[in-house]
């Protein structure tokens, strides 16, 4: 009986996120980003939409599934700081990754080997010397 009592005693109201709500917020986001794959939009712009449904989810992820809701402001700008970096380091490499994106793509003037393609290779013909 006393067992009773002592955790009786210590029944709290529980105010914690409602993890029901977050779950369906989650699925509609999945199938919102279902929905912008199966549309025929153009490259850049379902990519676009792509990462940002993603980043939503994993806001959604990281405060309540992972409890930084309900944490300390110290904790929110440890977390917050990876994710600063991330994007920056994303950013300073985009300017790369387009200038090389060219090679993906056939071009028009193809440069060959004329000695793989059987030709046999003929020297220049020397270089003469004016006489005086």
């Amino acid at each position: 009986m006393t067992t009773q009592a002592a955790t009786g005693a210590y029944e709290v109201e529980h105010s914690g996120p409602n993890y029901i709500a977050v779950f369906i917020y989650l699925a509609v986001l999945t199938g919102i980003e279902l929905g912008v794959y199966a549309m025929g939009l153009p490259h850049v712009a379902k990519v676009g939409l792509l990462i940002a449904l993603a980043w939503a989810k994993a806001v959604l992820v990281a405060m309540y599934f992972m409890h930084l809701a309900m944490e300390k402001k110290a904790l929110a700008i440890i977390a917050i700081i990876p994710v600063v970096l991330v994007t920056f380091l994303c950013f300073m490499l985009l300017p790369d990754l387009t200038t090389r994106m060219w090679t993906k793509f056939d071009h028009k003037i193809k440069v060959t080997n004329p000695a793989e393609m059987g030709a046999n290779p003929i020297a220049p013909p020397p270089m003469q010397v004016p006489q005086k």
